[in-house]
């Protein structure tokens, strides 16, 4: 039985014929410094009214871990994503918002799965010497939580 999809060609230089064991070898993964991203963060587009929490948001992301390997190119890919998550977390958003959030969160690097797919690692922690910060006081009234999200 011959098995479906294109066949091994081995005169191509890029066919499975010339791989050896039939994967191609990984490039060593990219480390991310835990203390972030220490350039300036970019300005947000221009085009529309952007809500305190979506510049906290947009703040965040690029102050992460991950904008180390952002360039300018990642700027409307951002300001999507945080639009999105935005409307999300105030219920304003329909399932496909919310896939295209799942989406946008892979290609930024923020899952543990996009992290994986993109070759990124997070630098390993010094637990002898790491500090320990404050989180923020817990809010149990969701119209409070959701308040400070949408202000």
């Amino acid at each position: 039985m011959v098995a479906p999809g294109p066949r091994r060609d081995p005169t191509r230089p890029y066919s499975r014929a010339n791989r050896e064991g039939g994967k191609q070898p990984r490039a060593a993964p990219v480390v991310l410094p835990l203390a972030g991203c220490d350039l300036p963060v970019p300005s947000m587009p221009p085009g529309r009214a952007w809500t305190e929490a979506e510049e906290v948001m947009w703040a965040g992301l690029w102050e992460s871990p991950q904008a180390t390997q952002y360039d300018d190119s990642y700027i409307p890919l951002v300001a999507l994503y945080v639009q999105i998550v935005c409307q999300s977390l105030s219920s304003r958003a329909t399932a496909g918002l919310a896939s295209e959030a799942r989406y946008l969160a892979d290609h930024l690097g923020l899952s543990p799965a996009g992290l994986r797919t993109l070759g990124w690692v997070m630098e390993a922690a010094d637990t002898h010497a790491a500090e320990l910060h404050a989180l923020p006081a817990p809010t149990s009234d969701i119209r409070e939580r959701m308040a400070r999200l949408t202000s």
